[in-house]
């Protein structure tokens, strides 16, 4: 029996035996992570900035920060969420009592993307854990140094037949696919997301797929056009633009086009200076195929600002392509990377129907003064979630779920919805004995008569 075999039989043995499902069991392990955490902190963030040059701030606040908050909502309201649920019960179900228990599904895998390498393996961790599973978490191997340190806190902080983490190449990925676990969790592009699903099929698992897409930001007439310009360049250009939900493109409003775009250059260079490639804190993109992928795809379009590389330390500056369309490449792929294109509408039912056009994306982004505009955006663009006002913001919050729909995802998680995700919710009728109603069985006219007067 490999390693691989071995884990996975003990993991479902150790599940067996009922110890996770108590509620102190998942209390201490969610404080033990916690803890774990702050004790590697210092590791942590070393080992993102050797992966992809993110500053401490930067690592600290998209990496860290934000899982402390989601362990302790979590921690707080665990009690409440795994009562089981008394519900109604219909008229024609008289006597009996509708209970609903979440109980976990089991052996879980989480398989982790390397552009948030950490945050993105322990969030579902948590969701994992809360609701009561064992884990195997597949950290990415494009971010090693992060999956080593991650690797080594599992390993410190749990019994490897509870959770481990297992690092190792995309034939990990694949051995690991071809285990019957309870649960998949899977966060990375569209195309591997296919995989997951199509290897998840052939044993049935349930799973989540957290994935991407070209999400747009609209710069309507009336927005606030400095905030929405500072706004749009943090959100693009945090982490190399190297985020899942970053604004992939931008439709701005002809009227105020000139204008914003001034506002743009302009906040990024207050954001990274007049050299960003210079700057000691401007994140990395992932490896050199990244970086020559993305090279190529600053030739379309008019560039307006940016375009300059540095292949030694894997960088490329903020850039800003104009008179973009449909048909170029970039509008073909997910950029995922520093370049920001801009195109421009007249009005506001042509950039519904355009984006409704596409394949539906995990977040759209609107910058409005008018509840009208709001509405109509949010009513007729479907997307995964998003922001009014402002950009990737929603996704750092335990009270929304997070997740996309169609080609950018299925399912979501965080706070709540990733105890619901990680939970089988079994629904149970509980019969009375002190009576029996004689209607429910063949061969009564009366009770024929009252069973067709309930159900019309």
């Amino acid at each position: 029996m490999n390693q691989l075999d071995l884990i996975f039989q003990n993991q479902a043995s150790f599940f067996k035996q009922g110890e996770t499902r108590s509620l102190s069991f998942r209390l201490q392990a969610l404080t033990n992570l916690k803890e774990a955490i702050k004790k590697y902190e210092d590791n942590i963030l070393s080992a993102i900035q050797q992966d992809l040059n993110k500053s401490a701030f930067e690592g600290f606040l998209t990496e860290i920060g934000i899982l402390y908050e989601e362990i302790d909502f979590v921690k707080k309201r665990l009690k409440h969420w795994m009562k089981p649920k008394h519900v109604k019960t219909a008229i024609t179900h008289i006597g009996s009592k509708s209970v609903i228990y979440p109980e976990p599904y089991g052996v879980t895998l989480i398989i982790a993307p390397w552009n948030y390498p950490f945050q993105l393996a322990v969030s579902p961790l948590i969701g994992a854990i809360a609701a009561g599973n064992t884990a195997i978490i597949k950290p990415s191997e494009l971010t090693p140094h992060t999956s080593a340190v991650l690797s080594q806190l599992i390993e410190d902080t749990y019994r490897s037949d509870y959770i481990t983490a297992l690092e190792g190449d995309a034939e990990t990925s694949q051995a690991l696919l071809q285990k019957p676990f309870d649960y998949i969790f899977f966060t990375g592009s569209t195309s591997v997301g296919k995989i997951v699903m199509e290897q998840a099929a052939k044993h049935l698992t349930p799973v989540t797929l957290e994935l991407g897409g070209k999400s747009p930001a609209i710069v309507h007439e009336d927005a606030n056009l400095k905030l929405a310009a500072k706004r749009i360049a943090w959100g693009k250009f945090t982490n190399a633009g190297q985020t899942c939900v970053a604004p992939d493109y931008i439709y701005v409003h002809d009227h105020v086009k000139k204008t914003f775009l001034q506002e743009l250059h302009q906040a990024i260079t207050d954001l990274y200076g007049e050299k960003p490639l210079d700057n000691q804190d401007f994140p990395k993109i992932v490896n050199d195929k990244h970086v020559n992928r993305l090279q190529k795809l600053i030739d379309d379009g008019h560039l307006m600002y940016g375009g300059k590389s540095d292949l030694e330390k894997c960088k490329i500056e903020p850039t800003i392509l104009t008179e973009i369309d449909w048909e170029m490449p970039i509008m073909k792929e997910e950029i995922f990377g520093p370049i920001l294109p801009i195109m421009t509408y007249k009005e506001l039912p042509t950039v519904i129907r355009e984006v409704s056009d596409q394949p539906k994306p995990l977040a759209l982004y609107l910058f409005t003064e008018s509840k009208q505009t709001e509405q109509q955006v949010i009513d007729q663009i479907p997307f995964g979630g998003g922001c009014i006002n402002d950009t990737i913001y929603h996704l750092a919050t335990p009270y929304l779920p997070f997740g996309g729909v169609g080609h950018s995802g299925t399912g979501s998680y965080h706070g709540k919805a990733s105890f619901d995700t990680f939970s089988h919710y079994k629904s149970i009728l509980k019969q009375t004995t002190k009576f029996d109603l004689p209607f429910r069985y063949p061969g009564s006219e009366k009770g024929f008569r009252l069973i067709k007067k309930f159900f019309k």
